[in-house]
């Protein structure tokens, strides 16, 4: 039985460049909007888990220009704050950050369950690189010992992480649940995302049972 609400730790996407060159083009030639969007993983996410859950979201640096080695020595700063049965959940290249952690490091905490949405897999991308040290191993066999409850979500009609890196993965994690949705459009900017509320509390459930 779990007294104290469950941490859930979200990591969010980001954007790596080959260079600085390409970062600057970048910054010169993208879409300025003014209005705000509510995405799924902010109050939403909060709100349909409930009191049982407590939702910590550690802003990595340089979002829009990300370095692997940056965003790993803050996200080890949390690592003491963190609860047995944390929820782990990585969207993008925060999913991809959370795949090669923990494919290479043994997590200090028992993890409840892990969900990876959207994870590019390697360098071949819609319209954009993957660079700066996200570059996952060989092996993620360690991926799936940190992990005994795995799961990798993917939309088909992704418009950056194309679908085929699902198949990626699934060639080497023999054990991890892929879920892939045909009513999702574009890279999981939505929201609402019900279906990852439902198996979140499903796990906690089972646990619980």
């Amino acid at each position: 039985m779990i007294n104290q609400p469950v941490q859930v730790l979200f990591i969010h996407g980001g954007m790596t460049f080959k260079s600085r060159h390409d970062y600057l083009n970048f910054l010169r030639q993208r879409e300025i909007v003014l209005e705000n969007w509510s995405s799924w993983s902010r109050e939403y996410l909060d709100q349909a888990l409930g009191d049982n859950f407590e939702v910590i979201r550690p802003a990595m640096p340089l979002k829009e220009n990300a370095c692997y080695d940056d965003w790993l020595i803050h996200f080890e700063r949390y690592l003491p704050l963190l609860r047995d049965n944390i929820v782990l959940i990585g969207s993008s290249l925060g999913g991809l950050f959370l795949a090669k952690y923990l494919s290479e490091q043994k997590f200090p905490k028992k993890i409840l369950s892990t969900y990876l949405v959207c994870p590019p897999f390697d360098d071949t991308l819609f319209g954009e690189n993957l660079a700066g040290g996200f570059e996952l191993g060989s092996d993620l066999s360690l991926l799936e010992q940190n992990c005994s409850n795995l799961r990798l979500l993917f939309a088909r009609q992704d418009d950056v992480v194309p679908i085929d890196h699902a198949a990626k993965y699934r060639q080497q994690l023999k054990q991890a649940e892929i879920i892939i949705y045909d009513h999702i459009a574009g890279h999981f900017k939505i929201t609402e995302f019900p279906e990852i509320i439902v198996l979140i509390k499903n796990d906690l459930q089972k646990y619980e049972n």
